[in-house]
Formats: structure tokens, sequence, C-alpha cells
């Protein structure tokens, strides 16, 4: 089994070694930078070149790296899947034998919604600002994440406080928007609130208002592990005829009833390997379809992960719907939700009620919080997650508080797990005809990120005069020395020159210079990444796998 980038390799072994299924020996390539045609030799320069830093320096005004290694961790899954898909595909008449998928084309998978606003062909522009953004800081010193969904239990939780009603007004469309741009600049105001009472007073509020609030660790060690996702065997056995095809999944068929990423991503990675997916939406389609910026006639934010799907309108809450969806389930392989904990039963759409419609089904639920308990859950959304497992803090370098970074890091892998999950679990039914159900979250998904033990000191983009850039392949001191400076002087002498006189005249020297991403439109138009970039009415990326 070939191995590639460290922790990209780690990640997808230790993934394949707890999976069911019996994955077939294959070999697997991960590498750095796969099809695009740039010199990428570590993480950080796939964050630079990808748009990572960009997205996740947003709310601070400037590139930041993150201090987890996401893109490589999200090629190891990524690397699982392909493993698990082609091991399918062999066990139906398939001869798939390696599967090759690189960092960088994680790293673009991860900010594809991005790239989809930034070149999306209605005349919207980006509407994001720096500073101002949660965690809010109580007066006795906690810093807490908030999270609420509707506009009622903002307005309530802030008038309790005694905010200023212009700036809770002012602050709803940043604050509900942070997961579409990456950055909320809310006014001073609603953080002049929260400093003014003890964090019991706003446990108290945001109880009423129906607010979650979740303190943000120090820690970046997860409180809990939790494995990335969870099988339990479904009663009945499958009936399925061989299906061969050149996509790995082709002939399989998924039905999905989700929203906004996790849940959508999941099904949009199945359908990158060959599944047909029926994607099920309430009367009238989903509202997100019709979110701003447009490309084409559809928001692009839900173009990113949905396009290719087939729409299926059903009210699962009448009757007539339920037997919709339970005909449409009759003729799938799998089921894939991200309903509300409890939402399923109370609809008598659960894994057992579904399996008795189709024996051997996959049933997979992506949650928020799965396997935690809690007396009263929070809500299970990307900012209080990375608040709670510690990511929040695994992120920000040592020295800086604790803050979820703003890019939606644990939606998109939930999701990837998510897919992981259910190749798994087809691979298994496809071996035994026994149904499955896996369940995953955005907080099991949280921990199959390495974390260091402590925060890490994390060397940041260097501003140059023409932008930012990273430098690769030597320790401060070695690039002093080259600069003929004192250490403490080379950030102002790189800040002399553009990245590009830098990139060559350091080459000698074996540091390799990566200009930093600070606008997607131009990672966009840049002909290095045409390999793996599709165009329509938006950019997007291509399919992360090569099968052979």
């Amino acid at each position: 089994m070939r191995t590639g980038p460290e922790v990209a390799a780690r990640v997808a072994a230790e993934q394949l070694r707890a999976l069911p299924g019996d994955p077939e020996p294959l070999a697997f390539d991960i590498d750095w930078a796969g099809p695009v045609e740039h010199e990428l030799p570590d993480e950080p320069a796939v964050q630079a070149a990808c748009g990572i830093m960009h997205v996740h320096g947003r709310a601070a005004g400037r590139p930041q790296r993150l201090g987890v290694d996401y893109a490589s961790t999200l090629a190891g899954v990524l690397a699982a899947q392909g493993v698990l898909a082609a091991s399918l595909a062999r066990a139906r008449g398939a001869w798939f034998t390696s599967v090759r998928t690189s960092v960088a084309e994680a790293a673009l998978l991860s900010v594809q919604q991005y790239l989809a606003v930034a070149t999306a062909d209605d005349d919207w522009a980006e509407h994001w600002q720096s500073g101002g953004r949660p965690p809010f800081t109580s007066r006795d010193g906690v810093r807490f994440e908030l999270e609420v969904l509707h506009a009622e239990g903002w307005l309530r939780f802030w008038a309790e406080l005694g905010a200023e009603s212009g700036a809770v007004a002012d602050g709803w469309w940043p604050f509900q928007q942070r997961f579409a741009t990456a950055a909320a600049n809310l006014p001073e105001a609603l953080h002049r609130a929260v400093r003014e009472v003890d964090y019991d007073t706003v446990v108290s509020v945001a109880a009423l208002a129906g607010v979650s609030v979740l303190p943000v660790r120090d820690d970046p060690v997860p409180p809990a592990e939790a494995p990335a996702c969870t099988f339990r065997a479904l009663p009945g056995t499958a009936r399925f005829a061989e299906r061969r095809g050149v996509a790995p999944l082709d002939g399989i068929v998924v039905v999905e009833s989700t929203r906004r990423i996790q849940g959508p991503l999941a099904g949009h990675l199945l359908r990158m390997l060959g599944a047909e997916v029926i994607r099920v939406e309430p009367p009238g389609g989903d509202a997100m379809r019709g979110v701003a910026p447009m490309s084409g006639d559809c928001s692009a934010r839900f173009r990113a992960l949905n396009d290719g799907k087939r729409a299926v309108e059903l009210d699962v809450k009448s009757a007539s719907g339920r037997r919709e969806l339970c005909e449409l389930v009759a003729d799938a392989d799998a089921f894939v939700h991200n309903w509300a904990p409890g939402k399923a039963a109370q609809l008598g759409l659960d894994a057992e009620d579904l399996s008795r419609v189709a024996p051997g089904l996959v049933y997979a639920w992506s949650s928020g919080w799965e396997p935690l308990r809690w007396p009263d859950p929070p809500l299970g959304t990307d900012f209080l997650v990375q608040a709670h497992s510690g990511l929040a803090a695994a992120v920000q370098p040592a020295g800086e508080p604790s803050a979820p970074s703003l890019m939606t890091l644990t939606d998109v892998l939930g999701g990837a797990v998510s897919a992981m999950g259910v190749l798994a679990a087809l691979l298994h039914r496809q071996r035994t005809g026994e149904g499955v159900r896996v369940d995953s979250s955005l907080f099991s998904s949280a921990g199959v990120l390495p974390r260091p033990p402590r925060r890490p000191v994390l060397d940041q983009p260097l501003r140059t005069s023409d932008g930012f850039a990273v430098l690769s392949g030597t320790a401060p001191e070695q690039l002093a020395a080259i600069l003929g400076v004192a250490p403490e002087a080379v950030a102002e002498r790189i800040r002399e020159r553009p990245s590009g006189f830098w990139s060559a005249e350091l080459s000698a020297a074996d540091v390799v210079v990566t200009p930093v991403c600070t606008d997607l439109r131009e990672l966009a138009a840049d002909p290095r990444f045409a390999a793996v970039l599709g165009r329509g009415t938006h950019v997007f990326p291509l399919a992360p796998w090569e099968f052979s």
C-alpha cells in the first residue's frame, strides 16, 4: 500500500482499520498537489495556495493559517472513501486496483461553497467584513459561542440583556450569514451587553429565548473520544442484482433528505463517485435555492453541494408524503438524513421503520453531537461543536484566545465522514446482504483531526510588497542567515519585495515561496488549477479521485 503525506496517509489507514466491510488492500496514493501544477511541499503551502488561509482569515482581516492539518486530514478521509468505493466496485464485478487523491484537491473541496459564491455569474458582491466576530466574553471572563436559527430568539435574547435595538437589528444579518461568508462583523454594542453580565445570567437568558450557548474550551484535545462513525445491523436481507459500470458507485441509488452543508455534502461526494442521488425537498423546493448570489437560476451555495442530484418535492410531515418517501427508499440502496434528534422517530421514518420497506437498507444519520448525551442538548452546529470539541483552541496559535474558525470546518469534514460511513456500510451490505445503520456527527468528525497536546506556535504568512507568502523548507534562523539579517528583521525584509521576487531569489536555497491566495476569483482563473476545476455558471472542484 503506497502512502503520501504523513498525516493524510495515517488518517486514511486509521479509518480503514476502524470501518466494517473488510475493504480490500488496494493501493492508495496521496500526494500534495496532484494534478495541480503548483509546487506545494507541505500543509501550509496547500492552505496558502488553495484558499484556506484566505477564508479562515476573513474574520481577522488577513490570511491566517489553521493550526491543524485540515487539508491533509480531509485528504486522508477522501483516500479512505476511494478505497471503500473501489472495494465495493470490485465486489460488484469491476476491477479497480488503486486510487489516487491529493491534499490540494481536498483543500479545494473544503472551500467549494466560497469558490462558487466568488465566481457566480450574477452581479451580487460578497458582503463580508472583518472584526466584531464571536466568541463573546461575559463579565466573569467566560468566552462563549452562541447559536440561534431564528430571528425571534435572537431578538428576545438581546432584548433581555438590554442591548441597543439598532445594534440587535444590525447584527442579525452578519451573524446569520457567517456560515456563508466566514466573517461576522457584529456591532460592538452586542459584545458590550454581554460583558455587563455573568455567564450564569447569559445561560438563563439563553434558555428563555431558545438560544444555545457553550463555553469555548482552551484545551485543544477533545473532551471525549468518539469513533468517526458507529454501525448497527438492521433487520432484513438485501436483494440486488449485479451492476457494473465505469464509476465505482454506478447503479447505486441514494435517497437524501438533508439541509445546510453536512448532509448535502455527503450526498454530493457519493454522487461524484457515481451514485444516483435523489434529493427530497419540501413542497416548493429547498428555501436555500433562492439565497443570493445566484448561479444561473439557483443559489451558488446550493448548487455547490447539490448539482447533479434529482430533486423530488414531498411533505414528509403528511401521511401521503411519508408513503412517497417509503416508495423511493424501497428502490434505493441507502437513505441519508441530518434531521434534528428525534425527528425521524416522530415521523415514523427511523432506521427500523424504513428497513421494513427496504430490507438491507443502509440508513445514515448525520447529527451534531452523537454519541454525546446532553440533558438539554444545544443546537448541533459547526461553531458550537468547534467550541466544545477543543477544535476552537487547536486552530488558533498559542498566545491568542481560543475561537472557532468561521470557515465551516466540521460541516465539511462531517459530510465527508458521513459519506465514508455510507461506503463502508454499502461494502458490508454487498458482502453479507445485511442492512446497516450508520451514525456520525460534527462532533465525531472533529475527533478525526489530529490534535497537538498543546496549542502550537504557528508560523503565519508573511506580508510581501504585493500580498502574502508562505515560506517552506527552512527554519527561521536559516532564513535569516540566507537573507543576511537578524531573525527579528526577517518579516521587515520580506515585506520589501513582491512574492514573485522572493520565489526566484530563494529557490537556489531550496526555499519554496507560495503566494497566499487572497481572491478566489484569481484562483479560479489560474491555469495551474485548470485540471481540477470545472466551469459553468460558477467554478467548482471536480471529483478528487482517480481510479485505475
